[in-house]
């Protein structure tokens, strides 16, 4: 199993120098990857009463693939997975060779998580109707598997139309690993049938059930269960609603995950009282520790 670390989006800071600390820190401790969360635009919630997420517009939020872009060059070992980017409001040709030119910067280290996101602004914000956003979703990933697949593939879908046309470079991976996230049950479908892997995002989700119960939808697909990835993110800030808090009960956890099958897990310090980088490196080099 891989274990990892979640970029600390919103606690970090906006000084390039900690974020290239943060991430040659946790490639030095042994962890295998880095995921980071993702939002374009956040709400103002002055404006909107009763609203009661940990993100808005004075949160800083990296775009992921900028983000990796820029931690490709500092890092040798680690592997990079967005989790998940907010794929229906942004264009998928875009996106496509945005994620090829940073799997090639990384020299494969690349998997592109892809989700549907809770937050109607950014679909109002980048101009996309909230109402086809799962259908809109299946179509870009297909787009984005031929253009990093097929040197000039012919398309015509609902909301994409390629004639003839293909773009360099493409990935050093024959097509970059597309993760979705999602606990709805049109979520949990779709990583069945078209993920090379899933995250799990229920924060009281039971590993073995959990593990059992996707397993036997891939194979309902017609898939190998164990084609398709499972990553757990495992929260140690009570903003995760329950999630543990000591460095035992995480690394408890994770080896929970470990007997289920998962195949993935990701630590998130976020919301923990870990603001300051070296606490924050500290325990997670007392989570790696205890792991062995």
């Amino acid at each position: 199993m891989q274990v990892g670390v979640v970029f600390p989006q919103m606690e970090l800071g906006e000084e390039s120098r900690v974020i290239r600390e943060f991430a040659t820190s946790v490639e030095a401790l042994g962890f295998d990857h880095i995921l980071a969360y993702d939002h374009v635009i956040g709400p103002n919630p002055a404006s909107r009463p009763g609203y009661d997420r940990p993100f808005s517009h004075e949160s800083v939020m990296y775009d992921p693939l900028v983000l990796f872009g820029f931690l490709a060059g500092i890092t040798s070992q680690l592997t990079f997975a967005s989790g998940v980017l907010v794929m229906p409001p942004r264009q998928a040709v875009l996106v496509a060779k945005q994620a090829a030119c940073v799997d090639v910067f990384t020299e494969g280290r690349l998997r592109l998580g892809v989700g549907l996101g809770w937050n109607q602004l950014e679909y109002e914000a980048l101009g996309t109707e909230w109402s086809t956003r799962a259908e809109r979703l299946e179509e870009q990933v297909e787009v984005m598997r031929r253009l990093w697949t097929e040197p000039s593939p012919t398309y015509h879908g609902k909301w994409h139309h390629i004639s003839d046309g293909g773009m360099r470079p493409r990935p050093q991976q024959h097509g970059i690993p597309v993760w979705f996230g999602g606990d709805s049950e049109g979520a949990k479908a779709r990583a069945a049938r078209l993920g090379d892997g899933w995250f799990p995002l229920d924060f009281a989700a039971e590993p073995v059930r959990t593990v059992r119960d996707f397993r036997a939808r891939v194979q309902l697909a017609g898939r190998e269960p164990d084609q398709v990835g499972i990553e757990r993110i495992i929260g140690v800030g009570i903003h995760m609603r329950g999630a543990v808090q000591s460095v035992e009960s995480i690394t408890s956890e994770i080896e929970a995950w470990h007997a289920a099958g998962a195949t993935h897990v990701s630590i998130d310090t976020l919301a923990a009282g870990l603001e300051e980088l070296p606490r924050r490196l500290d325990f997670l080099a007392s989570v790696k520790d205890r792991l062995g």
